[in-house]
Formats: structure tokens, sequence, C-alpha cells
């Protein structure tokens, strides 16, 4: 490991990252700047697995990353999203460490540990930081520690704490509080997020492999494209959803997610997407 180079934030062209995300205030480690970039990146950066259903690698280095999702204005999943996050936050001088989650949004089912997020430490107060959990997840860090609680652009979150330290991210709707993951306080580094993206980008039993994704959380509203269904979901609790066919889907993904593929990605996209619909 590289001390103080943990996440390669030495590399990162910040300018261009923080263009990509129209991002112009202050840039020192405190909390006001954390949440503020925070937001910045989830409102500019889409959740994607494009790669993946084309069955592309998935390289996980600051200069890859920041080529695809900040050159080529691409999106990307939670492994994407938070390392280039991570790569940000220690060049402007955070501390940053990671953590490993348990995706709980599919009910009881016990799915293993797959999920990457970030730990931030700001004046002595860790929070959970989180730019890559789709159409579900936080617009803003939030406190970790148990009971915290905060409403982020009409959608409410809160912390919990179980048996054996774990920590549990939870959201409010209509119809009560729901589980969105849970992680252990152990401590991880990027090669294990390139373990854990090995698995999520190759896996004939990932959630990614063999369909397209495409999300974005949003102040008042929350957009996901999984296979061919696109779902629209308020805070209300109202939504709408349509099925979108192979000649809609560049279309949607340009219009919708912000996402734009050149013609190769647009062919190989919709020939997958033709396949599952």
């Amino acid at each position: 490991m590289r001390g103080d180079h943990m996440w390669s934030g030495d590399e990162l062209d910040l300018d261009a990252y923080l263009e990509r995300i129209d991002y112009e205030g202050d840039l020192g480690p405190t909390a006001d700047v954390l949440r503020a970039l925070h937001r910045a990146h989830v409102a500019a950066i889409p959740f994607e697995n494009l790669d993946v259903a084309l069955g592309r690698e998935v390289p996980l280095d600051v200069r890859s990353l920041q080529a695809k999702l900040v050159d080529r204005r691409r999106g990307g999943y939670c492994y994407e999203q938070n390392s280039l996050f991570a790569a940000v936050l220690e060049r402007i001088g955070f501390p940053v460490t990671g953590r490993g989650a348990r995706n709980r949004t599919r009910g009881i089912a016990l799915l293993p540990v797959t999920h990457a997020i970030l730990v931030v430490t700001v004046d002595g107060e860790p929070w959970l930081v989180d730019t890559g959990f789709g159409q579900q997840g936080l617009l803003e860090p939030i406190p970790l520690r148990d009971g915290a609680r905060a409403e982020q652009g009409g959608w409410t979150f809160a912390i919990g704490v179980e048996d054996e330290g774990i920590h549990v991210l939870r959201a409010l709707r209509p119809e009560g509080w729901t589980d969105l993951y849970a992680f252990a306080p152990q401590t991880l580094y990027p090669p294990d997020f390139t373990v854990m993206n090995h698995y999520s980008s190759g896996h004939p039993r990932s959630p990614f492999v063999g369909k397209v994704v495409a999300q974005r959380p949003g102040t008042g509203v929350r957009r996901s494209l999984v296979r061919n269904l696109l779902t629209v979901v308020r805070t209300d609790g109202s939504g709408d959803e349509r099925k979108v066919g192979p000649a809609e889907l560049v279309r949607t993904l340009s219009d919708v997610f912000g996402i734009e593929v050149d013609a190769e990605e647009a062919a190989g996209l919709v020939r997958v997407h033709s396949a599952v619909v």
C-alpha cells in the first residue's frame, strides 16, 4: 500500500473531475464540502453497468476511471463510482477507508458482500459515503452513528447498529422503514474492491451480467432501467413504469440517464437488450 496515496488521488486530474460534476465551491476537507461534492457527483455521473453487459473488463485504476466516467462522460457501478470518489476525496485531504456491504433490498435472501462503500472521517466523526448504490442510494453522506437520520431531497435515510457492530443503512418508504444494506466495521482496500468487482462483472449469478442496468437517484424522483423495464418512483410513493424495446434503448440511455455510447457500444447493447426482452 502507498500510504497517503492508497486510492491513487495523486494520479487524478482534479480540475477535469470538478468540471464533469459542475462543482466550483470550496475544496477544504470539511463536512460541508463532503456533502456538496457527494451531491454534485451523484447528480452528474449516472449508475450503469454497460461494460459488464457488453462482456468487457471493468478496470478500477484511476486513469481508466477518469477516462470513462470523466472524459467520456459515461457512468459506472459501485466499484467504479466509489473508487473514483475515494481518489477525489483523498486528493483533497479527507481520510478515506473502504467497506463491503451486503445488499438487503431483495427481501429475506442472504446475499454475498458485493457492494463497495466508503467511510470518510471529518473532525473525528465517521460518515457513510456512497455514490454508487444507484437509484435507491444516498444523495449526500450520512453520519455513521446509531440513530443518525437525514432527509435528502425528499428521501429519508437512517443508520442503525446490530449485533457484532454491523451498521445498517435504512430508507423510509410509505409503508415504513426498509433496510438497504448492512456492513461490518472491517476496513477494505482497493485490492478488495478488485476482487468483488471480479465477481460482479463476470459471475453468471451476478445481477449485472447479461442485461442492461442504468439508474439515477435525484431530488423528488428516482429513475431505473433494469432489463427492459423503465421505472420512475417519486417521494410520495407514486410511480410509473413502461417497457423499453431495443429500438428505444440507446435514446432512453441518453435522454433519461445522460449516458452517451458510441456506435459499436450501441449495437452491442441492442443485441444484449434484444435477448432479454
